[in-house]
């Protein structure tokens, strides 16, 4: 959510920000207008108040009455004008930082730099499914007829691997300071809100809704992270704030019917380790750093080739203000596919979510919100098992994984 003042004083700035976003500036218009009328009904109510207070203590009791009635529909009003206020501001995004790259979309992100030499074979390489089926270890077959398509079951070595990426992810962004945490993967429909992820009807589209309980279910940890401080207040001594958090993850994905279809790549439940940190303004942009330093630290201790991407405003989510994706290589598409990505939410989701610190001064303030993916499991096994396939169809362990599970090779 955005200042409500950032909007009154700098509607141009406003419309500016949103349409890099690909946001109608009609927006900024929409709203002034409503929260005119709300703050003249507000005014107007407070005032009947203060009125009908004053008869009433001299005692004039039917003049007091009368105003009553009067107030009661004024406030009839003003309630229906705050709700349509508030969906109004909920429709506005995150403004990007004024260093974001301008685009349309994800083909003007940009790349900055790229890590690991390309993986050459004297054998000709086989695609993850391939290499998994002939080991046993991916079978969306089976699963296809228990719980229909775009989900798998992982075994023997693949579930191994989990558990091992799992390990290292938790191992690595602990030294960095990051709490392990196992969220709940469904959230009331007010936190799903309050994190910005459900305002628009395509966000909607890709998430699972359980209408008898009012239960989302979540498409990333952070979603459940996020909401574990609402309404609190933290001292700015205790910042940064950082989780890191070990959930399944559910995606109706709405709107890829087509694209990969098979395999393990798009699949309506993944598990996926999620990195979350509550700081202080002054230090998110720094601490959106350490997150992408955190994300290749995992990366080169892989040792997969990967490159990393500045993403553009147009392809922005709307919760971010800036947002980094890295994407390994993935050899049977002969090109680099996401697996990480980390926002900066800015105050975006603390103010729906009202977490704020008190500062030097004592004053409260509003927080910063940022998330960073450790591990996506499914896209890393993709990763791993092409890019460490062997020429007799088993696969190598990266080196880093192997005390994790006592094995060399999965075969």
């Amino acid at each position: 959510m955005l200042d409500v003042n950032l909007i009154r004083q700098n509607p141009e700035i406003v419309k500016e920000g949103i349409k890099k976003k690909n946001y109608p500036e009609s927006l900024v218009d929409e709203f002034l207008a409503i929260d005119e009328e709300w703050r003249k009904l507000t005014e107007e109510t407070d005032s009947l108040r203060s009125q009908q207070k004053k008869l009433s203590e001299e005692r004039k009791i039917e003049e007091a009455k009368a105003l009553k009635e009067k107030i009661q529909s004024l406030e009839d009003s003003l309630r229906s004008t705050e709700e349509k206020r508030k969906q109004a501001l909920n429709k506005f995004p995150n403004l990007p930082f004024d260093d974001v790259p301008v685009g349309k979309d994800d083909s003007e992100n940009v790349e900055i730099k790229k890590v690991g030499d390309l993986p050459k074979w004297d054998f000709t390489p086989k695609d993850y499914m391939e290499l998994g089926g002939n080991l046993g270890i991916i079978d969306t077959e089976t699963a296809s007829k228990t719980s229909g398509s775009r989900f798998g079951y992982l075994k023997g070595g693949a579930a191994m691997l989990e558990f091992a990426l799992v390990k290292l992810a938790m191992e690595i962004a602990g030294k960095h300071g990051f709490v392990p945490v196992v969220p709940p993967v469904m959230i009331k429909s007010e936190m799903m809100k309050a994190m910005g992820y459900i305002d628009r009807h395509e966000d909607q589209d890709e998430t699972y809704f359980l209408e008898k309980d009012d239960l989302y279910l979540v498409g990333t940890s952070e979603q459940s992270i996020g909401p574990m401080h609402a309404g609190e207040i933290f001292d700015e001594k205790d910042l940064p704030k950082r989780y890191v958090g070990f959930s399944t993850c559910f995606r109706r994905e709405a709107g890829s019917y087509g694209k990969d279809t098979k395999g393990i790549l798009r699949v309506h439940q993944f598990d996926k380790i999620e990195m979350f940190s509550f700081c202080n303004p002054e230090n998110s942009k720094q601490e959106h750093e350490l997150i992408l330093g955190i994300e290749e630290e995992l990366m080169q201790a892989l040792k997969l080739p990967y490159h990393v991407l500045k993403i553009c405003t147009g392809d922005l989510g709307s919760p971010a203000a800036a947002k980094y994706d890295v994407e390994t290589w993935v050899p049977n598409e002969n090109k680099y596919r996401e697996t990480h990505s980390t926002s900066n939410c800015t105050d975006f989701q603390a103010r729906r979510l009202n977490i704020r610190y008190k500062d030097k001064q004592q004053t409260n303030k509003f927080i910063h919100t940022l998330n960073g993916t450790a591990f996506a499991i499914g896209r890393m096994l993709i990763a791993i098992i092409e890019n460490y396939q062997q020429k007799d169809g088993l696969i190598l362990v990266p080196e880093v994984l192997r005390g994790y599970m006592g094995v060399e090779k999965i075969g």
